[in-house]
This record gives C-alpha cells, structure tokens and sequence, in this order.
C-alpha cells in the first residue's frame, strides 16, 4: 500500500477572516477585540455576512450567516466589501509566499487560501516543516498586519484538513497531520460537512446510507460508493483514508496540456458563469497559437463554493485538433449545461489536453478557406497587439461587464489569480 501514500511536505495557510482583518487595518483596530462585520448595507437586515472579525466569531457568530442570524445582545459595526482593497492585500500576502518558494511550488486556492509545497526547500532552510511555517506566519503579520492559520500535512489533503479542524484553535494557529494520525484525528470528524469537499447536499445523502463520520466512510464499501456516486464516490472513500496524489507542480517534462483555473471573488450562478467561461477559453486560445500547438482534449471543471461543497470535471476528446476558440468554447458549454446542478460557483478550470504541434491550417467541408485565414490573421493580429502592448490592450465589449473578471486577471501576480 505504500504507492498510494504521498509523503511531501505541504502547508496550507488561510488568512484569518481575511476580509474583515483588512477592513479593521485600514482603521487602526484590532481584529480580535473589535466587533465589525463586512456586508452590504444596503441590502437590509438580510443581508450575507461576507466576513466577521475573530473577535465575533469567539461569541458565535458566523461568517457566512445573514445579518438577522446575529443575537440582539451583540452590538456590532457594518462596513461594505472593498474588493480593491482585498486585492491588494492578497498580493502582499503572495510576495511573501514567493520569499520562501518558487512559483511552481505555490497554488492559490482563494484569494485568503494557498498550498505550498516546501518539501524541497527545507534541507536548504535547516528547518522542520512546522519551523518554516512559523517564520512564514510571522512574516505575513510583520509584513501586511494580518494573521494567519496554519496545517501541515504528507499530502494536500490532510495539511487542508488539519487548518480546517485543529489549526485555529492552537495557540500558535499551526497544527501538523500525519498518517498515523487518520484514526485519532480524520475518523473522527463529525458531522461529515466539517470535512472538506463534502457539501452539505452529499451529506444528507451519506446519512442516508448510515454514513455520519469520516470513519464511517473509510470504512464503507468502496465498491458501492462507486456505484453510487461514480468517480466522486472513490474520491470520497480515498480522502476519508487520507489519501491525497495531487501534486502543486507535475515533473518537469514537456506539457502535455495547458489548464487555466480562476478561483471567483463573489458566487456566479448558470448564467454570468458562461460570460467567465468564454473569457478563460479566450486566455487558453491565445496560449495555444502563441506556442504553435492545438489540442484534441477539452476539460471543464466547476468547484461549489464553500458552504454546498463538490462540483465536477469532465472531458471530451474531439474528432479533430483544434485551437479554434469557439470550438473549445463550444465544449466548454456542452459540459456545463449537461452536468450543471443550479447551485453558487466559486471555482472554474479549463483544460486543452493531447497537444499537438501546429503545422498548418486545419480546413473543414463547412467554412470557406479565406474566412478561415481571415479568423486566423485576425486572431494572430489581436495576439500582437496584446504581446506588446499588455493584455488589456484590446478586449471585448463584454470584457466591461459588471461579472466579467478579465481585466483584474490581466493584471495577475507571477501567473496567479491574486
């Protein structure tokens, strides 16, 4: 069983209730001893609370809840979300995630959520895993003013889960999962929606199968999860064992497919999501002719947001390489209207797979040759101007869109939505 047991030496780090720990800063509170809540005013008493202050959270009121949800006896403070502003701290926070590793060894998860492969930096540190993260902790504080979590983990997995469960109730907000610790510590989370990725939809459904902790779906029949719940029923059964393959940076060897994933700052629904998908097909394109290749595999996959939990990815291989964006749009499309489950979307990713090399025009018994080396002069046109003059040089008319998110992308840190 040792192959399917990853041992690296990721961290996972959140912010702590990032929004709100930003809003006091710009005033000069502190977040611990300050009761502010970040939400719309405008929007009445029923308005979602985006973030509350740790301060709030230690008299139980939660992040995610609406405004009427707090009890009378709480006094509290209302500010607006300042997205710019969210922004900004973010990239400060990601300047100090690069001090420490390389690009490819850092994934953004949201804008207050990031992974981090250390494994192959600690020997060159002289430090343990734990030790590096307290420096990186201290550094986020001294540096920006805000306060971060901490899990350590062999694999993505159980570092994201250690934050989530132990992490925050630490006195130094860091808390470290091994394998050995899957029976004491990820058997016995309950209910199963504490557990990430579970959504509180796929555990009404466990319930129903006798299902009520991680344990009790380790020890489940993988066999009928599978049956039950296809790939995601495996995935299940895997994470209630602790294991967890994914790597931040595959080997280092040529691509064999270019992938783009945006993690989105509000809930997108089925209708402002495909203005989304059309932008990152669009980013995807333009990758493919700048490097001279063309793909025969599409993948879309949608992430819940937080509070539902799960999503999807699916792929289709093409009769014919392509890099054709309303081809790859149109896939894109196809799979989301056959797998879409009308719930809040937090998370997009596109994957152009089975690359080719480029060498000439593909042609079509459907369109005409000089309307296909007009597009092609066109879109190579529209690629020039944007190499030199920046990305935001030439865009669409639904590129200013309220939902759109292209321009902000454009100007991304180190390849990272931030």
């Amino acid at each position: 069983m040792e192959n399917i047991y990853l041992k690296r030496n990721f961290l996972c780090i959140d912010l702590k209730s990032f929004f709100a720990s930003c809003e006091c800063l710009e005033r000069n509170l502190n977040p611990f001893a300050f009761p502010l809540v970040v939400a719309n005013p405008t929007q009445g008493n029923g308005a979602i609370t985006l973030a509350v202050t740790p301060y709030l959270k230690a008299q139980g009121v939660k992040s995610r809840g609406r405004l009427y949800e707090i009890p009378k006896n709480i006094k509290y403070n209302i500010v607006k979300p300042h997205m710019n502003l969210y922004i900004k701290k973010s990239k400060d926070v990601i300047k100090v995630y690069l001090k420490y590793v390389a690009e490819e060894d850092l994934h953004i998860y949201s804008i207050d959520e990031c992974f981090l492969d250390v494994t192959d930096y600690l020997k060159m540190y002289k430090k343990t895993a734990w030790e590096l993260a307290i420096d990186i902790l201290k550094d986020i504080q001294k540096t920006t003013g805000l306060w971060a979590t901490c899990g350590i983990g062999p694999n993505m997995l159980l570092a994201k889960v250690a934050m989530d469960i132990e992490a925050k109730h630490n006195k130094d907000f860091i808390a470290e999962w091994d394998y050995q610790d899957i029976p004491t510590k990820l058997w016995k989370i309950t209910p199963l929606s504490k557990m990430w990725g579970i959504g509180s939809r796929m555990e009404k459904n466990l319930n129903k199968l006798g299902i009520y902790s991680v344990g009790d779906l380790a020890h489940y029949n993988q066999a009928k999860l599978n049956s039950l719940f296809g790939v995601i029923g495996i995935e299940l059964w895997e994470h209630a064992n602790g294991i967890d393959l994914s790597r931040i940076s595959p080997p280092k060897e040529e691509a064999q497919s270019y992938s783009h994933s945006q993690v989105l700052f509000k809930d997108y629904n089925g209708n402002n999501i495909k203005l989304i998908i059309k932008e990152m097909v669009e980013v995807l394109t333009a990758r493919l002719r700048n490097n001279h290749k063309i793909c025969q595999v599409v993948g879309l996959g949608i992430g819940y947001s937080k509070n539902v939990g799960g999503g999807f990815f699916h792929r289709i291989k093409l009769a014919n390489f392509t890099d054709k964006e309303e081809e790859i749009e149109k896939i894109c499309l196809l799979i989301f209207d056959k797998f879409y489950e009308t719930l809040p979307i937090r998370k997009v990713t596109i994957v152009c797979g089975a690359l080719s090399d480029k060498v000439g025009l593909q042609l079509n018994l459907f369109e005409e040759v000089e309307l296909l080396e007009e597009k092609e002069n066109l879109n190579y046109a529209i690629d020039n101007i944007k190499n030199q003059y920046g990305k935001n040089a030439i865009l669409k008319a639904s590129s200013l869109l309220q939902d759109s998110t292209i321009k902000v992308r454009n100007q991304k840190i180190g390849g990272h939505n931030a």
